[in-house]
C-alpha cells in the first residue's frame, strides 16, 4: 500500500464535495455506472476515500460491499492517496537483465520513496511491475502512462526532473 515515509504525512487534499456530487449526480440511480463513476473520481482525485465510496453506494443504490469489491479488485483504483505522477519501473526478466535493479535504486533515491509508497508532497507514487509490455525497450519506466525505454540511472534523473 502506498504510504509516506514514517516521519512525513502524505498530502491528501480531496477534490471538492461539489465536484464529487456533480460526478455522482450525473449517474444517480444508475447502478450500472458504478465503474465509470469510480474511474472518474479516481482520475480527478487520484484515490478513492472511504466516505466517497459510501456516497457513491448510496447515490447509485449499490450495496457498499459491492462498491468496495470493485474498488479493491481492479488495480486501477486506489484506496490510499497517490502522487500526481505515478512512476512504474519494470522489474521483469528482460529489464532485470538490462539493469532494472540499478535503475530502481536510482529512482528510489531520486524521489525518496520505495515501491508502494507516495511521497509526503503527493508528487510521486512508485510501483514496480514484473512486465510492462515493452521488453525490447528495457529497462523501462512508465510515468503517467508514458513509456520511457532504454533507461539508465542518469537518463532517469534527467527524465524525472521534467515531472517535478
Amino acid at each position: 500500500m502506498p504510504k509516506a515515509p514514517p516521519d512525513k504525512q502524505v498530502e491528501t487534499t480531496l477534490m471538492s464535495d461539489d465536484k464529487i456530487e456533480q460526478i455522482i449526480g450525473k449517474h444517480q440511480g444508475k447502478p450500472g455506472s458504478l465503474i465509470h463513476v469510480l474511474m472518474e473520481i479516481q482520475h480527478q482525485n487520484r484515490w478513492l476515500p472511504r466516505d466517497v465510496l459510501r456516497a457513491v453506494s448510496e447515490a447509485l443504490d449499490v450495496p457498499f460491499s459491492r462498491v468496495m469489491q470493485i474498488a479493491t479488485v481492479y488495480k486501477t483504483f486506489s484506496l490510499t492517496p497517490k502522487g500526481r505522477h505515478e512512476v512504474h519501473v519494470c522489474t521483469g526478466m528482460s529489464c532485470h537483465l538490462r539493469g532494472a535493479a540499478q535503475l530502481l535504486d536510482a529512482v528510489q533515491s531520486l524521489i525518496g520513496i520505495k515501491p508502494g509508497e507516495t511521497d509526503a508532497e503527493a508528487r510521486f507514487s512508485l510501483e514496480i511491475g514484473s512486465c510492462l509490455g515493452s521488453c525490447s525497450l528495457g529497462p523501462e519506466i512508465i510515468v503517467d502512462g508514458k513509456h520511457h525505454g532504454r533507461m539508465t540511472p542518469d537518463k532517469a534523473e534527467d527524465m524525472l526532473k521534467l515531472y517535478r
